[in-house]
């Protein structure tokens, strides 16, 4: 099992559900049945900043023999959508057509259908994962710095050649006889950097 990159969507996700308070799931959710086991193991993984899919959530809850058990898969997965519909968990968006979908929780307490108040995370369990969270986002945001200055170094020489192309060409076509050999190189340098240019900063 391993994480992909966390998504902005995701992270905002994230950031609102270790934040969220107790809202009304249109389910029961006691312990011992299938909807509390199934958001208590979405929990758990959603605590290590990890959206799981139903292959990830069969094989902790009941094993990893189950995770190919296509009969089973499918009686899960219903009933994680019996548990979207009432508000409890939410599916999230395929990146690749090929993917299983992932599922997070959409609170990690909830007011369930017999006006039950459960929760499935400690405040001590909330706290760690939004300091995971923030640990993630400022690895990432060191991360991109050298990123960001070689940017800007890339656009800094770029902007040079445009300008030094621009300062030949008019230079050519001040002289009383067009000397092609300089005109055409430096047209094509600057047509070709600002092509460059114009891709870094719409990158941007």
């Amino acid at each position: 099992m391993s994480q992909r990159k966390l998504t902005l969507s995701e992270i905002r996700s994230l950031q609102e559900v270790l934040s969220a308070d107790y809202i009304n799931g249109n389910i029961r959710l006691r312990e011992g049945e299938y909807q509390y086991d199934l958001a208590k193991v979405i929990a758990s993984f959603q605590l290590d900043l990890y959206f799981p899919d139903v292959k990830d959530i069969i094989g902790k809850q009941y094993g990893e023999e189950k995770r190919n058990d296509v009969l089973f898969i499918r009686k899960i997965q219903t009933i994680l959508k019996k548990m979207e519909k009432s508000n409890v968990v939410k599916i999230l968006p395929k990146k690749k057509p090929w993917e299983l979908q992932r599922y997070a929780l959409s609170s990690f307490k909830f007011r369930d259908s017999d006006k039950e108040f459960v929760t499935f995370a400690t405040d001590q369990q909330l706290e760690h994962a939004q300091d995971l969270l923030n640990s993630m986002l400022n690895q990432e945001a060191f991360a991109a710095k050298p990123i960001n200055i070689k940017t800007r170094i890339y656009i800094l020489v770029l902007s040079v050649l445009i300008v030094g192309s621009y300062i030949t060409i008019i230079w050519g076509l001040m002289q009383a006889v067009i000397n092609p050999i300089i005109f055409i190189p430096a047209f094509s340098i600057a047509v070709a950097c600002s092509i460059l240019l114009g891709k870094l900063l719409s990158r941007g």
